[in-house]
């Protein structure tokens, strides 16, 4: 660990629960902004804190709720340029339980249409059983 808290990649990949490829793809999306260490000459060490973990952990959380990382980026800058407030909060939040709730009717089909496959398949299995196989 880097004085005060500050963690290497590879440190702050174990405190945040992601690998180091992830951490590099949200660095280079503009996801997550580490500090820049002098040590390492042109290609300087990235330094992360406890704030970066708080911000992979939403991240991950945003993910884990149906937001693509296109989505995410939008409300982080949003967010950074000011234009983020609780009237924008519900609005995304409505929006994607609106698109949660259509995920789910379309699951629900889906598995209707299965579990009738399955009875379907069912029900010919015992018919051909009650034929006997000569039938």
């Amino acid at each position: 660990m880097v004085k005060g808290g500050k963690m290497l990649i590879s440190e702050f990949a174990r405190a945040s629960g992601l690998s180091v490829d992830t951490v590099r793809y949200y660095v280079r999306r503009g996801l997550l902004v580490p500090e820049f260490s002098a040590k390492g000459g042109r290609n300087q060490y990235q330094i992360f804190t406890q704030i970066h973990v708080g911000v992979a952990q939403q991240i991950r959380l945003a993910q884990l709720l149906g937001f693509s990382l296109k989505e995410i980026d939008a409300e982080a800058q949003a967010f950074r340029d000011g234009h983020s407030g609780p009237d924008r909060g519900l609005l995304v939040l409505q929006t994607q339980l609106a698109r949660l709730e259509e995920q789910a009717q379309q699951l629900a089909c889906m598995q209707g249409f299965i579990r009738a496959k399955i009875a379907d398949l069912e029900r010919e299995k015992a018919n051909a059983a009650t034929r006997g196989p000569d039938n």
